[in-house]
């Protein structure tokens, strides 16, 4: 049974730094592309960052280029996100995706979310 778990989030100054933390079990983590996805009041879901099974290759999307990192640890089986720079707008419940395309079609599994507040 897959299951992500994701933490470090909270309550952060403009300006500071937070890392978010995705600990993956229940299969085969280099197997799935982990992303992670946020979603403010009144939005939608929205793409932040994405990265391979192999970590060989990362997307992230405009709004966070040069100032978010993705990026994966095969012997802890976690995701992190590194968030610089944080702006009010990026406040959002955050969650982490599993992903993988199979001859049945696409598998995909979400973590619960940890919400991200940016305010003085």
């Amino acid at each position: 049974q897959v299951q992500l778990v994701e933490s470090g989030g909270g309550l952060v100054q403009p300006g500071g730094s937070l890392r978010l933390s995705c600990a993956a079990s229940g299969f085969t983590f280099s197997s799935y592309a982990m992303s992670w996805y946020r979603q403010a009041p009144g939005k939608e879901r929205e793409l932040v960052a994405a990265i391979t099974g192999a970590g060989g290759s990362t997307n992230y999307a405009d709004s966070v280029k040069g100032r978010f990192t993705i990026s994966r640890d095969s012997a802890k089986d976690t995701v992190y996100l590194q968030m610089n720079s944080l702006k009010p707008e990026d406040t959002a419940v955050y969650y982490c995706n599993a992903q993988r395309t199979t001859g049945w079609g696409i598998e995909s599994s979400w973590g619960q979310g940890t919400q991200v507040t940016v305010s003085s």
